[in-house]
């Protein structure tokens, strides 16, 4: 099999993983309060970010699909910049934007408003990692709607926002529902950003991978355990969105 040497580079690492924590170590860690509060924050913050990108990627989503001039194609481009930004330097561009010196941040803080190091700030950072993917996604589902459909519903008089909820959403839920699975997937996972533009202080900004960096400091069995657990969270996300785009190929 040709692609043996690949499939061993990403499974030998993930089952040595697998391999250094036990149910018993796993359910010890869970049980800490510290652990408990990175794993609250990170579902909590992980929600809101992903309702954030879904309302603010959606109409991004549609305008991409639907045009083809060059300045679409720019905005694409645009739009994909957080999957190959370093994240340190997505770190540096948050704080230049929010930060207490910051274009926005300068101005909020005048008005008694602090953004970095609070959990803002790990919304903000979770949602601007996870946007590309929520995009990409529904970008993909939005072309593949039948162009029949929106024919008729623009002869009826449709307006764009009315063919958006009641054409575009119908026919392409999976690629939504997939967006939403695949940008919550990385924003659960966002460790440098987050680090750099809200720091790592517990019950406030400490998320799961911030835990990890620091159990791997002082207590490598909860950095273990709490990998594990993101590796099931990972592995759980892929899946489903693999069932997803089977059966949307199917419908």
């Amino acid at each position: 099999m040709a692609g043996l040497p690949a499939l061993l580079l990403v499974l030998v690492p993930l089952f040595a993983l697998a391999n250094r924590a036990s149910v018993a170590t796993i359910l010890k860690v869970l049980g800490q309060s510290e652990t408990q509060q990175a794993i609250y924050l990170s579902l909590r913050t992980t929600a809101i970010a992903i309702l954030i990108v879904a309302v603010i990627g959606f109409p991004l989503a549609y305008y991409i699909a639907g045009s083809k001039s060059w300045f679409s194609r720019l905005v694409d481009t645009i739009s994909d910049l957080p999957i190959v930004l370093p994240p340190a330097a997505a770190g540096i561009a948050l704080l230049a934007a929010f930060g207490r010196q910051g274009w926005l941040g300068g101005p909020l803080d005048q008005m008694g408003i602090q953004i970095t190091f609070t959990s803002i700030a790990v919304v903000i950072a979770q949602a601007f990692v996870a946007l590309p993917y929520f995009v990409r996604s529904v970008v993909e589902g939005l072309r593949k709607v039948d162009p029949d459909t929106l024919s008729a519903g623009a002869m009826d008089g449709a307006s764009p926002i009315q063919l958006a909820m009641r054409i575009f959403v119908p026919q392409c839920k999976g690629a939504l529902l997939a967006g939403v699975l695949l940008g919550w997937a990385r924003a659960v996972g966002e460790f440098g950003a987050t680090l750099m533009f809200a720091g790592n202080f517990v019950g406030r900004t400490q998320t799961m991978p911030l835990a990890i960096y620091a159990g791997f400091e002082s207590d490598l069995a909860v950095a273990i355990s709490l990998s594990v657990v993101l590796l099931v969270l990972a592995v759980a996300v892929l899946v489903a969105a693999r069932l997803i785009a089977r059966q949307e190929g199917d419908s």
